[in-house]
């Protein structure tokens, strides 16, 4: 999430990889089906089944007891990772968390927490949620849930989180640390559902020119694009760039529904094809928004799947202009198959195609799915992030748009217009501030030590006009970085004054007012955004 230019990309690249690890959203179809345990006994009785053979074998006369239940997940593990690398397995207990960011909903109490000092702090509520409804407020700190304590515990976010969701209407009992307050507040709150957004923001950073931030193709995303769409266009926006970076991807379907706001009836937008599945082929309706204003579309290494759906229908139905890095090149779509015990299985079943006809997946080795997520580390090895020319395609994978365009297949989206990571030795300073985490950090407590203060500007218009890093906050975050360890740089702290100055406003933005109080002022470092914001500026001039 920061500056495109610096090194200091590399950590955000390292988080998308974890994230697409951890998280493979994918492009995702939507049907699900289901195995009921009657079918799999008739398979059992019709055909001998080594595994279960080896499994009872084991179970039976194994030197130590050993679990059913594990070896069984173990083997449908093992049987997917032979396959390709977005085929997996998700556990009961894994479920949820894997499938509710898609849902647009999930079942809790409504609050956006982090954990500092091994300590749950509550960062906002959500509007109109439960937690709000009681009475809990930001800068609160959750001490107790029923009678577990939870604070200095070293607990993680994933406790937290399966400690305070669950299902509608029942009811948490937390112990709350307010400042100013001596004893412990408790509050009884009813769990409800609480909608995710897929939309981060859409908001007009300069007039007639609109920017949407969307970070997931989710089952409530059409929804939410249209209506952003709609508020922008009546600000009289003509021009609009669509920032993907970091979108893993979502949903088939949602990808398909974002793309035809923007192409004209009748364009192709994508088609899919598999050993056992004919050819589907999708195309844009008469229903798009904006299907002839001005488009950009923002994407990077962490654009995955749906967003390399839409960027690739955009490129190859010369709609629009790719800026940025070449994305990550997840060709393959997953169907879900949800097993008895309340596990399920995420199958490749099919590969999807641009108009030109191009498959973008990266190549791969069967069972060897860690070679297949450090590709990522690789480009940052060979220079890809700072030269363009480091890239290379098969000239067998070369295709050609309509409008005379040469594009590749094989290995992701390669933009219209590079935006490289720039070297330079004076960003080490700035580089080891990020890594540590010390701006995040610092900005949170200023926040929190602040907020009454903070609370009077009001609203965002407010704060942006007004807030300012003055040069004693300034000289105290750096007090405070040596404080945790990085020693002072003149050099670099003159070098990357104005990046830093910027960051810390903005962090201390999004912690009052969310994400619409981070990136218009994050966004004035972007080169990315920048390099987009100059193309349009130059057309006008013309």
């Amino acid at each position: 999430m920061y500056n495109n230019r610096k090194l200091s990309v590399y950590l955000p690249i390292i988080l998308a990889l974890v994230l697409l690890v951890g998280f493979f959203l994918g492009a995702i179809l939507i049907k699900v089906s289901t195995i009921d345990s009657g079918m799999l006994d008739g398979i059992k009785k019709r055909s001998y089944d080594p595994v279960s053979n080896v499994i009872s074998y084991i179970t039976q006369e194994y030197v130590d007891t050993i679990s059913v239940d594990l070896l069984q997940q173990s083997a449908i593990t093992g049987i997917l990772s032979n396959l390709d690398p977005h085929s997996q397995y998700i556990t009961a207990e894994e479920f949820n968390e894997v499938n509710d960011p898609l849902l647009g909903n999930f079942e809790g109490i409504g609050v956006q927490f982090r954990i500092e000092s091994d300590t749950v702090y509550i960062v906002n509520t959500i509007p109109g949620g439960p937690s709000e409804k009681v009475g809990i407020m930001a800068g609160d700190r959750i001490i107790k849930v029923g009678d577990k304590l939870i604070a200095g515990v070293k607990i993680t976010n994933n406790e937290v989180m399966h400690l305070l969701k669950g299902e509608r209407g029942t009811k948490v009992s937390v112990s709350i640390f307010r400042k100013g307050v001596d004893a412990l507040v408790p509050f009884d709150i009813i769990r409800d559902i609480i909608p995710t957004y897929s939309v981060d923001i859409a908001f007009v950073p300069r007039p007639g020119i609109g920017y949407i931030k969307l970070s997931k193709f989710s089952a409530t995303t059409p929804e939410e694009f249209r209506k952003a769409l709609t508020d922008l266009k009546l600000q009289g926006i003509k021009k609009l760039i669509l920032d993907l970076r970091g979108n893993s991807g979502g949903y088939l379907h949602t990808a398909i529904d974002v793309a035809d706001e923007f192409l004209e009836d009748g364009r192709l937008i994508v088609y899919t094809e598999g050993a056992h599945r004919p050819r589907q082929t999708a195309y844009a309706t008469a229903r798009g928004s904006f299907e002839t204003g001005e488009l950009m579309v923002l994407i990077d290494e962490g654009s995955a799947s749906s967003s390399e759906i839409v960027a690739g229908a955009i490129q190859d139905n010369d709609r629009g202009t790719i800026i940025g890095r070449r994305s990550f090149g997840k060709g393959l779509v997953q169907e879900q198959l949800s097993l008895p015990d309340g596990s399920a299985v995420r199958l490749t079943v099919t590969r999807y195609y641009t108009p030109t006809g191009r498959s973008i997946q990266k190549p791969y080795t069967k069972g060897h799915a860690d070679e297949y997520m450090d590709e990522l580390m690789e480009r940052m090895v060979n220079g890809e992030y700072q030269h363009a020319d480091s890239i290379h395609f098969n000239d067998s994978l070369k295709f050609t748009t309509p409008g005379g365009k040469t594009v590749y297949g094989g290995g992701g989206i390669m933009p219209d217009v590079y935006i490289p990571v720039e070297t330079n030795e004076q960003y080490k300073y700035f580089n080891e501030l990020l890594s540590r985490g010390l701006i995040y950090q610092f900005t949170f407590e200023y926040t929190d030590a602040n907020r009454a203060r903070l609370r009077r500007y009001g609203n965002f218009a407010n704060f942006d006009r007004s807030f300012e890093v003055s040069p004693e906050l300034f000289e105290k975050f750096i007090q405070f970085s040596e404080e945790k360890g990085v020693k002072r740089n003149p050099a670099g702290i003159n070098f990357n004054k104005h990046e830093i100055q910027n960051l810390i406003k903005a962090l201390i933005s999004r912690n009052l007012y969310n994400e619409e109080g981070f990136y218009p002022i994050y966004l004035r470092t972007d080169e990315t955004f920048q390099k987009a914001l100059e193309i349009f500026n130059k057309d006008m001039k013309v």
